[in-house]
């Protein structure tokens, strides 16, 4: 299997690559690109920049000239849910836009021509859940929303959960990514590491903090999963 991997910071980036083994170094379009291979399956490692048409256009790119048979987001998260603690994992089963709304007659998040959740690969998802099993790492399986702003404050937290009462986190890429590859019939499966907890009202320094003890092994789950396929 080819398996093709988006993260959207270098700081994610650097993570993931320190969970994997050798790889080598290319680059597309001028941004890096590292390839390698993880027992039967290659990959192909890229960022693709915070945000839905950052997100959108790489994973395009991606697909267009290494035709993953599977495309991967991983990175971080905000909790957008009590029991989604700093350094919990979202494997997220579906993805939906929190900022989407195309006007009258249309429902919030629904956007044109798509379904409004993006429903992640079910054996994926299932490989997963059976990896968790073996990680002593905080894993949940749920809801994730995208959106192109940061969320810090309370009430943009409740807004999210207003829409979507499930939700169990919040990012800027991973629906758009999800989106791309339902528009182009490619599986997806997104893991994403709680790097603060937006209704706290100190989410800002807890972001800041989790860079500088960053729990690398919250990461591992993407390596075990490689192994599994």
């Amino acid at each position: 299997m080819k398996i093709a991997i988006i993260a959207a910071m270098r700081k994610e980036l650097d993570l993931i690559l320190s969970q994997l083994g050798d790889y080598k170094e290319s680059s597309l379009d001028g941004t890096p690109v590292y390839e390698g291979r993880e027992g039967d399956n290659e990959y192909v490692i890229t960022q693709c920049g915070i945000g839905k048409v950052n997100a959108a256009l790489r994973t395009q790119r991606i697909i267009d000239r290494y035709l993953p048979d599977m495309v991967i987001n991983s990175g971080v998260a905000g909790s957008v849910d009590d029991q989604m603690e700093i350094g919990s994992v979202l494997i997220a089963d579906k993805v939906a836009y929190h900022d989407v709304w195309c006007g009258p007659g249309t429902e919030q998040g629904h956007a044109d021509n798509c379904p409004l959740y993006f429903t992640a690969s079910s054996d994926g998802v299932e490989i997963l859940r059976k990896v968790s099993e073996d990680s002593d790492a905080d894993i949940h399986v749920g809801l994730l929303c995208s959106g192109d702003r940061f969320i810090s404050r309370p009430e943009e937290v409740e807004e999210i959960k207003e829409k979507f009462p499930c939700a169990l986190g919040c990012d800027m890429e991973s629906a758009a990514i999800a989106h791309t590859c339902y528009r182009n019939n490619v599986p997806f499966l997104i893991i994403r590491v709680t790097s603060d907890r937006p209704g706290s009202g100190k989410n800002i320094e807890e972001y800041t903090d989790f860079w500088t003890d960053a729990p690398a092994r919250t990461f591992q789950i993407l390596s075990y999963y490689l192994a599994q396929v």
